[in-house]
């Protein structure tokens, strides 16, 4: 409802009523001079130390704190400390859901007068301190603290600048909004797999239904009543004509629907000489046939209610839908398949089966147009038929009639108690039901199709009018919701109850997927994503195999992309590979960019998800990411060639960063300094430098980069750039896939020196040796010797090693030294705040953490501090967070993991129980990642565990290094998870 419109309030309280108040701000200044004094600061005392109780009394333990620990958290973390911080963060997590909850437009209009106050005062935008003041009065959240209040001002205040407008803080609720919905829909993502499987029909003549049997077997029949048996995926097992061939029989017979009895192994065909045909599921011999019908069965379905009971219920041309009750099933059938045979099939005329005391027939007339379609539901105990004529489109009725029923039963019990022979003259004469035996559904155009579940007490119709329809089944009026989106007449609709989902098919060969409790569209594939094309003569989806089978111009298959079912013991904290992950010092966060273009939001203290968004860079992998220097704006880059800058705490793009042309994938971002110029640099497969001016305030929301250096230009990188790292205030190196290092002079734009990484004569000839330089990293500290200004360049090199280069003395190799035990890919590098330890992860997951003040070039290389598999494979993500002395990492393994610096496992981000980062009873130390526990390679008896692990300086002379790469390359395609 737009603010500026006026509305008649519903009570005396919904007025807005400001005419006693001389300013809402005087108010509120009131209001705040009031709460100045020595009680507040008593009353806010009393309410954390309860906060904090409350906290410690549910927080969840692994084990008891012992006494070592407990005198080591006195001295480092006090408890009530790191406990408040915990209860601020946790309420601050749930700030923004605390003002949708309450927020009215009373509430809005409030605090849109009160910003309007300040505007007309001479200021547009209001700081912190108003801002927590109008929230706290105009939102009625007196109780809310001032950091929970200015922790969402910071998120609005994403550049920093201390002022805030209402266009801004409208406008982030209306981004974090739209992307908590999001979110919602992409739980419930579905999606089939595209194309469609698709075999070939040879013949022109139309399949008449597709059904599936328990197995997932797939079964067609067509017109001409050859039956086809099918596997999953579409591959013929058995093919057979049911109907007599040859030039004796010149007699044309057409199938016109079937179905299967696979209770009691029964295939049954409704032709149109007027018989319902009976054969054996698995041979397709001929087992009996009901014949003389009055009309021919258009549609037919079958329904067991019992052990040995069962209906068939078939609809007509003449509106009418007839049901045959057959009890004591197999013995009923084993007498009519030793009946006189024709054309080699044993046959029974109607008006003699019914005369079995074991059946009962009723023929209702319930359209007046040919029936579209007729089921039984069980569930329901009753009878759906629909017709394209409008005013009976649909009507759910009683199978017998219920003044009838108990007198029919009575005979039905006399005649088989007592022998007696039923003597019932059979009259197809229909009946009428009575109003109070059926519901009538009055539906524009008529109803084609139609499915009915109980555990949503759905009716969902389709026809000619392209709208599915949801309906309460128990009442006709309207229904309940309308899903506009077909262009086509709809063919086909199906239900499925657990996952709340309705699969929808229209003539033109769409499909679509809804979801029931949001009535919105989560999926669609039409013919030109499909492949499938022509007129569908029939469609079926199969539960036993998530598929859907279509018969067109071919048959072909839709597969439900299933995701993967994880073991119980199992987080993961994304639906799909973990791409980078990054550390906000500012709001305590963790962020998380996956493959799948999804951005996830983690509260570092507690490793709750706090904020999600997706579709970051058109559904592309997200590949890299950073932060600016306040940690309150996100950049990434994708391998749609973009990188994109957003207020990661709502979702929104604030710019687009790309090149004219065409765009290359993006490896790796920073963002830089300049003298007083803010710089984001990005790099990847166009081997180029892009440099794009920090400029929030620009009014183009898509920007384009500086010119490239002219070195750049003339004799840049001639492979795709992996990597970029800077050492202020001017140095600036990047790293390629074919193993070379440029280092630049950033204000300059020159080129420093070449690097390029060494390889042992062994290696010289090896084919498919990885030469390629994934990480670098500049190391300044004062203790490292023999280099020139403390500085040194640290690069992943091949076999698990990493190269030392002295880039300000010579640009000489100052020593190599292999970092990885099992000489696997050093795939990141990370360091600690002051230069002196280096944290290297492998593509296997491992991490290794050595001491860098102990290296000497020319020497022994350090020895391994420690290390410890932290990943199952490769580890895309490595971050020191030196104030809280913890790792952060993630890997293709669909995790991101919180450790201690001496590699103690804390937890997987998305886990159930939460964490407090400062408390190590919360930790899982001791245990360890289920899936790290039992994969091979973290085996102690495991071979390749049996390879020396001291970190020996290289040896140019030493062989076989190659070896025992590939053997774990054979390893990691072996192992199964």
């Amino acid at each position: 409802m737009p603010l500026g419109k006026k509305v008649r309030s519903s009570s005396a309280s919904g007025r807005l009523e400001t005419q006693h108040v001389s300013s809402i701000l005087c108010e509120l200044w009131r209001t705040a001079d009031r709460t100045m004094g020595s009680g507040c600061s008593v009353e806010k005392l009393t309410d954390d130390c309860s906060e904090e109780r409350e906290l410690l009394s549910q927080n969840r333990r692994r084990h008891s704190i012992t006494q070592g620990d407990e005198a080591q958290m006195r001295k480092q973390h006090p408890i009530i400390d790191s406990t408040r911080r915990l209860c601020s963060l946790k309420h601050a997590c749930f700030m923004n859901c605390l003002i949708d909850e309450t927020i009215s437009l009373d509430n809005l209009q409030k605090l849109k007068l009160a910003f309007e106050e300040f505007e007309r005062g001479g200021s547009r935008s209001i700081d912190a301190k108003c801002f927590g003041l109008i929230v706290k009065k105009c939102l009625g959240l007196p109780k809310t603290s001032n950091a929970q209040i200015q922790r969402l001002f910071k998120k609005i205040d994403y550049l920093g600048q201390g002022q805030i407008s209402w266009g801004e803080f409208c406008t982030h609720m209306m981004h974090e909004y739209k992307e908590n919905q999001e979110t919602v829909r992409r739980s419930k993502q579905v999606a089939f797999t595209l194309p469609a499987s698709m075999k070939t029909l040879c013949h022109g003549i139309p399949i008449v239904n597709i059904h599936s049997s328990h197995d997932g077997t797939i079964v067609t029949v067509r017109e001409d009543g050859v039956v086809c048996c099918c596997s999953p995926e579409l591959k013929p097992l058995k093919t057979k004509h049911l109907f007599n061939e040859g030039p004796a029989s010149r007699k044309s017979k057409w199938a016109s629907d079937f179905i299967l009895m696979t209770e009691f192994n029964k295939l049954m065909i409704g032709t149109g000489d007027r018989e319902i045909q009976l054969y054996e599921l698995s041979t397709l011999e001929p087992y009996c046939q009901i014949n003389a019908l009055e009309t021919v069965p258009l549609t037919l379905d079958f329904g067991c209610t019992g052990p040995d009971k069962c209906y068939i219920v078939y609809g007509d041309a003449e509106g009418c839908v007839t049901i045959i009750l057959i009890s004591y099933v197999g013995d009923t059938l084993r007498l009519w398949n030793k009946l006189q045979e024709i054309e080699n099939m044993p046959n029974i005329a109607i008006d003699d089966a019914v005369l079995f005391p074991n059946v009962t027939f009723v023929r209702w007339k319930v359209h007046q147009d040919w029936v579209t379609q007729a089921k039984y539901f069980h569930s329901f105990q009753a009878v759906v038929s629909s017709s394209k004529e409008e005013s009976t489109s649909l009507v759910i009725g009683c199978v017998l009639p219920l003044t009838d029923a108990e007198q029919q039963l009575d005979d039905i019990r006399e005649a088989c108690y007592e022998g007696k022979t039923k003597k019932i003259q059979l009259s197809w004469t229909p009946q009428l039901r009575a109003s109070c035996d059926q519901t009538v559904f009055n539906i524009s155009k008529g109803v084609k199709t139609f499915d009915l579940c109980q555990k949503h007490s759905l009716l969902v119709t389709g026809g000619m009018d392209r709208l599915i329809r949801m309906w309460n089944p128990h009442f006709s009026g309207k229904p309940n919701g309308i899903l506009k989106g077909h262009s086509a007449p709809i063919t086909y609709l199906h239900i499925i109850p657990e996952n709340s989902q309705i699969f929808s098919v229209s003539i033109d060969c769409t499909v679509k997927i809804w979801d029931i409790q949001d009535q919105c569209c989560l999926f669609t594939a039409d013919s030109q994503a499909s492949g499938i094309h022509g007129d569908i003569s029939a469609c079926s989806y199969s539960s036993a195999v998530k598929s859907f089978y279509f018969a067109a111009d071919c048959m072909a298959v839709l597969s439900l992309k299933i995701r993967p079912r994880l073991h119980s013991r199992l987080t993961v904290s994304h639906d799909e590979t973990v791409m980078c992950c990054g550390y906000s010092e500012e709001f305590r966060q963790v962020v998380s960019c996956s493959e799948g273009s999804v951005v996830k939001v983690w509260d570092f203290d507690t490793g709750r998800q706090v904020f999600e968004f997706g579709g970051t860079h058109d559904q592309s992998a997200i590949t890299c990411m950073a932060f600016d220097p306040k940690g309150r704006r996100l950049i990434t880059g994708g391998r749609d060639g973009c990188v994109k800058i957003w207020n990661f705490n709502n979702g929104q793009c604030l710019k687009t960063l790309r090149k004219d042309g065409e765009c290359h994938k993006v490896c790796d971002c920073i963002f830089l300094q300049v003298h007083r110029t803010f710089y984001v640099m990005s790099v990847g497969g166009d081997r180029k430098i892009d440099m794009y001016p920090d400029i929030p305030e620009g009014l183009h929301h898509v920007q384009r980069p500086q010119p490239s250096w002219q070195d750049d230009l003339r004799s840049g990188h001639k492979e795709d750039i992996l990597c970029v790292a800077q050492c202020p205030p001017s140095l600036l190196a990047t790293s390629s896939y074919d193993g070379e290092i440029i280092v630049w002079n950033v204000i300059s734009g020159r080129i420093r020196c070449r690097l390029v990484s060494p390889l042992l004569a062994e290696h010289q000839n090896v084919e498919g040796l990885d030469t390629s330089v994934p990480s670098i990293i500049f190391f300044k500290n004062s203790k490292l010797q023999h280099f020139s200004s403390a500085t040194a360049l640290l690069s992943a090199g091949a076999m698990g090693c990493i190269n030392i280069w002295n880039v300000l003395s010579g640009s000489k190799l100052a020593g190599s030294f292999k970092a990885s035990k099992f000489q696997q890919k050093i795939t990141k590098l990370a360091k600690t705040a002051k230069d002196t330890l280096l944290y290297a992860a492998d593509r296997i997951g491992y991490i290794y953490v050595y001491n860098m003040e102990k290296f000497i070039a020319g020497q022994k290389s350090p020895r391994a501090e420690g290390f410890w598999r932290a990943h199952t494979s490769q580890i895309t993500g490595l971050q020191i967070v030196d104030n809280d002395q913890v790792v952060l990492t993630s890997s293709t393994d669909y995790t991101v993991r919180l450790w201690s610096a001496h590699g103690e496992y804390i937890g997987t981000f998305g886990q159930s129980e939460s964490w407090n980062v400062h408390i190590s009873s919360s930790w899982k130390h001791p245990a360890v990642p289920y899936e790290v526990l039992i994969d091979p390679l973290s085996m102690p008896h495991h071979e390749i565990l049996n390879v020396k692990t001291s970190s020996d300086y290289i040896d140019t002379d030493k062989t076989g290094a190659h070896k025992c790469e590939l053997k774990v390359s054979r390893i990691l395609s072996l192992k199964i998870i």
